[in-house]
């Protein structure tokens, strides 16, 4: 399943938590002249550097397909980053 929820908190500096909420299809649709410029900066990378674009879409597509449930953490002194993926 394709993530559809991508939950941002962020520590401040005085410890309290800022959660932001980002909808992955509203922000894929604005984003989408941007997509296909990088959609077509892939395809000439995939040449220059002799590499299958095909493998390339599948690799992309796999790792897509495993984002959903994956959560990052950094910690760094008085500030905090999770993000999560649903």
């Amino acid at each position: 399943m394709i993530p559809q929820l991508v939950t941002v908190r962020h520590r401040r500096p005085d410890g309290r938590w800022r959660r932001l909420y980002v909808p992955v299809l509203p922000v894929a649709l604005v984003l989408s002249p941007l997509l296909l410029l990088a959609v077509l900066a892939g395809l000439v990378a995939c040449l220059v550097f002799r590499v299958s674009p095909l493998g390339a879409l599948r690799g992309t597509g796999r790792l897509l397909w495993a984002l959903p449930g994956t959560r990052f953490e950094i910690e760094d002194d008085h500030t905090g980053v999770l993000v999560s993926v649903r």
